[in-house]
């Protein structure tokens, strides 16, 4: 006969909450960053102190606004959530999470599908309750109207700056700015004096880079030089002494975009305000010079042209954008390609990143879309923008932060040569042979 031992039932053990925190600070000053520390610090204790939960991090986002889509450690922490590694999320208010009511609620409602709830310190709301996403939406429209009104205190504040002939910025090389005035930096000074010097004797602006660069002279931030700092320079009225202030605006609080003042707002022009770095004589006859110098050239329009990806894609190798250009005839690529601009103007040592052939852009883009055709109205409803980060290698970026991965090929030299490009190198190789035939006879 057989014995049966019946065994008490072992207890649950219930998993621990995986409970991560994310912080972040508007600007950049000191004060802002000691808070964004004591944040970090504050929500790290908190979380560990609670047996029930396991602590995921802190994820601090220092200094950026949180009307923007950009915010690195936001992103990271989206997907963390997406991969299954975070159960909770705090945060001090709805504030600090974004101040737009559209990306807060998408997000939230992303996060609720992933069971993902967030807890709002400050409102005492969890997003997954009953209650919270009508709540969540009425805050959240609190906080994006508090924001639109922090940016019209700003641009007020701003403006009366200019009318009394303070410039709001001193970041150019050659000056700063200390208590509302421009004061030489003399090292600075020095190179900026040379630009102008180099440009009235004749020498280009892509030659004055590649003459900055080879001398390991650095720009302001430290990088290396392009045309369109150059650019910038030359035509910079600062450098007179004179300030011509609000050139471009803020569109709005939410894009924040920056848009040339064509006349939508008063301009203010104030002579000798500063000390000049180049003679009034000197920067007159440098823009009499660039104006000679494009009269040569078919004048461009005024308002550039704009193709569905212009301003979209981006070179995760040096971080500027790519642009559109027509490929020299002959080479394996299509016709129209999109280029880094790095690599564009200062060539593979400096960025060694790779042009995408437009018809290969279009039909990846359509493809991921899920569309047979590319429809520029669907693409720019869905995608905020297109990274690079390697050869062959596109990352589409979302409008709600998802990332969608895709990986592309060059056509082949075969495939992208026309039947006319093919009956050239027949007559060209012919013609090397019956060359190489007279030299033999001979």
């Amino acid at each position: 006969m057989k014995t049966v031992t019946k065994l008490d039932a072992l207890p649950k053990i219930e998993r621990k909450k995986r409970v991560a925190a994310y912080v972040r600070v508007s600007c950049e000053k000191q004060t802002m960053r000691h808070s964004l520390s004591a944040q970090v610090s504050y929500y790290s204790a908190w979380i560990q102190r609670r047996i029930d939960w396991a602590f995921a991090g802190v994820y601090a986002d220092d200094p950026i606004s949180g009307t923007k889509d950009n915010r690195v450690e936001f992103q990271r922490l989206l997907a963390d959530c997406r991969a299954g590694k975070i159960d909770m999320i705090i945060t001090k208010s709805i504030s600090r999470f974004a101040r737009n009511t559209l990306v807060t609620l998408a997000i939230l409602r992303e996060l609720k599908e992933l069971e993902v709830n967030v807890f709002f310190e400050r409102e005492n709301i969890h997003s997954i309750s009953g209650e919270g996403e009508l709540l969540l939406s009425l805050l959240a429209s609190f906080a994006q109207e508090e924001s639109r009104s922090v940016s019209e205190n700003c641009k007020w504040r701003i403006r009366k700056w200019f009318q009394q002939g303070r410039p709001n910025t001193g970041h150019m090389l050659g000056y700063r700015l200390k208590a509302g005035k421009l004061h030489i930096v003399s090292e600075e000074a020095k190179v900026v004096r040379q630009i102008f010097a180099d440009y009235l004797s004749g020498m280009g602006r892509q030659a004055i880079v590649k003459k900055l660069n080879a001398e390991g002279i650095p720009t302001k931030m430290g990088g290396a030089w392009m045309e369109s700092t150059i650019d910038k320079i030359l035509h910079n009225e600062k450098y007179a002494g004179d300030l011509v202030l609000q050139k471009t605006f803020v569109k709005d609080h939410i894009t924040k975009k920056k848009c040339i003042n064509r006349g939508e707002l008063p301009k203010y022009h104030i002579q000798s305000s500063h000390e000049a770095i180049i003679p009034r004589e000197t920067f007159r006859r440098v823009q009499q010079e660039i104006a000679k110098r494009a009269a040569k050239y078919q004048p461009r329009p005024q308002t550039p042209i704009e193709y569905p990806f212009s301003s979209l894609i981006i070179c995760e190798k040096c971080g500027k954008h790519y642009r559109r250009k027509h490929a020299a005839a002959g080479t394996k690529y299509e016709k129209v390609v999109w280029i880094c601009n790095t690599f564009n103007t200062l060539g593979k040592a400096v960025c060694d990143s790779q042009q995408i052939p437009e018809t290969i852009l279009l039909a990846k883009t359509a493809d991921i879309l899920g569309l047979t055709a590319f429809d520029e109205a669907v693409f720019k409803a869905q995608i905020a923008e297109i990274r690079v980060p390697a050869h062959n290698t596109l990352v589409y970026v979302r409008h709600d932060g998802i990332r969608i991965l895709a990986h592309w090929q060059n056509p082949s030299r075969a495939r992208s040569w026309t039947p006319e490009m093919k009956q050239a190198a027949r007559e060209h190789q012919n013609k090397i042979i019956e060359e190489r035939k007279r030299q033999n006879e001979n």
